[in-house]
């Protein structure tokens, strides 16, 4: 049987929680997008964190190209520029190294960047992993490590099996939310600690320079526009 509504007293109808709420004239002023930067990524996981980001007067244009290898990434950027009806204020390409290739690995990862910032691009590459940068929001390392200790660790971190779980579309997608709020986690440390990093090993031919994440340029490009 369904359940009987309440009745409203008479006396009742003139109190604050039983009006309605009259339409305001306030309008929110609304702030236009001034920047477009594209972001070409090697996966679900850098594509849906990078467009978490809560900026205000930026589009954020971010593209997974799904796995493909770094030069061919970089061929993509041209291509998709090339047809686009944007006129990017940036571009960002985001890759990363997997050393179980070997030499193969070394040379497509060295001259993809070079050949990215020759296109005037940037490029935020990682060595070894992506999870480099997640893993810097709680600690700070400069061991050489492979991207299965990472997974591990954040996998502790976030209370769950990473290589099942963090790589997952629902994840994926309150990542950025899950660091933020996390007591345990500081994007600011983060921050400095890759740039610590990178000042060590930037002398380094590019696929000599483990550990070390360009990510943090990014993320330091998105927080000038986020919403205050």
């Amino acid at each position: 049987m369904p359940k009987s509504t309440k009745a409203i007293k008479v006396t009742d109808k003139a109190k604050a929680w039983n009006k309605k709420a009259k339409s305001s004239n306030y309008k929110i002023d609304t702030i236009p997008v001034n920047k477009i930067i594209l972001i070409v990524c090697e996966g679900q996981t850098e594509k849906l964190y990078f467009e978490s980001f809560p900026v205000l007067g930026m589009k954020v244009e971010a593209i997974d190209l799904r796995g493909q290898s770094k030069l061919k990434l970089i061929e993509s950027t041209q291509k998709i520029i090339e047809i686009s009806d944007s006129e990017y204020d940036g571009v960002w390409c985001v890759f990363d190294m997997d050393v179980k290739r070997g030499a193969e690995e070394f040379s497509d990862f060295d001259n993809s960047i070079e050949k990215g910032i020759e296109l005037g691009y940037n490029i935020a590459y990682s060595n070894d992993s992506f999870e480099l940068w997640f893993y810097l929001h709680f600690e700070y390392t400069d061991a050489e490590h492979l991207r299965g200790f990472y997974y591990d660790e954040l996998g502790k971190k976030f209370g769950i099996n990473y290589v099942r779980e963090g790589k997952k579309y629902a994840f994926c997608l309150q990542l950025y939310n899950t660091l933020m709020e996390d007591e345990n986690s500081s994007q600011e440390k983060a921050i400095d600690r890759a740039e610590k990093l990178f000042k060590k090993v930037k002398d380094l031919p590019f696929h000599q320079q483990n550990p070390v994440t360009k990510v943090f340029e990014l993320v330091k490009e998105l927080n000038k526009n986020l919403r205050r």
